[in-house]
């Protein structure tokens, strides 16, 4: 039985190149859909606007229920 040599580099190859091939649609896929998580960012996370408007709220309220406090424990 004679090894043809040829041969096994012809499948080694194929091999090789089906993998590379396998590897690099798993990177493309990837990097596709970061791309895509990218984009979708502004729509689904809270802008600094929007951020620094619901904190100054928040502090307002803070400070309501601090002056009813003070009035409270004055009486």
């Amino acid at each position: 039985m004679s090894v043809d040599y040829q041969s096994l580099f012809n499948i080694a190859v194929i091999v090789i190149g089906a993998l590379g091939g396998w590897a690099m649609g798993r990177i493309t896929k990837a990097i596709d859909q970061l791309d895509r998580d990218v984009r979708e960012m502004p729509t689904n996370y809270v802008s600094k606007v929007d951020y620094r408007n619901d904190l100054h709220d928040i502090k307002q309220l803070l400070q309501r229920i601090d002056q009813k406090m003070d009035g409270k424990a004055d009486k």
